[in-house]
């Protein structure tokens, strides 16, 4: 009896790889584009990309060291406990999240715009909160430049 349940799931294994490798192989053209199509969207989901239209808004808040010290001031109260002292993403709260907090030194974050920045800020999206209630406008651009200038910092 258990010799007969063996052969029968190796077959079924052995149909199920033929079908598989066979329908691979005359998967239509279009549709491995549009599939290819969604797992870029997928991949710029997960990445949480701002719209293109957050690129086009511009910190009225001028970098002075009035600006950067409200920011530092504002960071350490909402910012620090996830994404560290020091802008790494290792704070006390943020490792305990699974996805870690933006880093502030890394690269991908320090090009994008200041306006994507922004939107995330006041925006949220799974274990950052949004700050659109918590924050007036000028608190959130006063964030941004402080995080501009943490970034710089090694």
């Amino acid at each position: 009896m258990k010799k007969y349940k063996f052969y029968t799931l190796l077959s079924f294994c052995a149909v199920s790889v033929f079908i598989l490798s066979a329908s691979t192989n005359y998967y239509p053209l279009k549709d491995r584009q549009a599939d290819s199509k969604f797992l870029t969207d997928t991949v710029k989901q997960l990445a949480w990309l701002a719209p293109e239209s957050a690129d086009s808004l511009k910190n009225p808040v001028a970098v002075s060291q009035e600006s950067i010290s409200k920011g530092e001031e504002l960071y350490n109260m909402y910012c620090f406990s996830c994404h560290g002292d020091t802008g790494y993403g290792d704070g006390p709260a943020g490792g305990s999240m699974g996805v870690r907090p933006a880093n502030f030194h890394d690269q991908k974050v320090m090009k994008q715009k200041d306006g994507a920045l922004f939107w995330k800020l006041t925006n949220g999206k799974g274990n950052m909160p949004p700050f659109k209630e918590a924050l007036t406008e000028e608190q959130r651009w006063q964030l941004i430049v402080f995080l501009r200038e943490l970034g710089k910092t090694e």
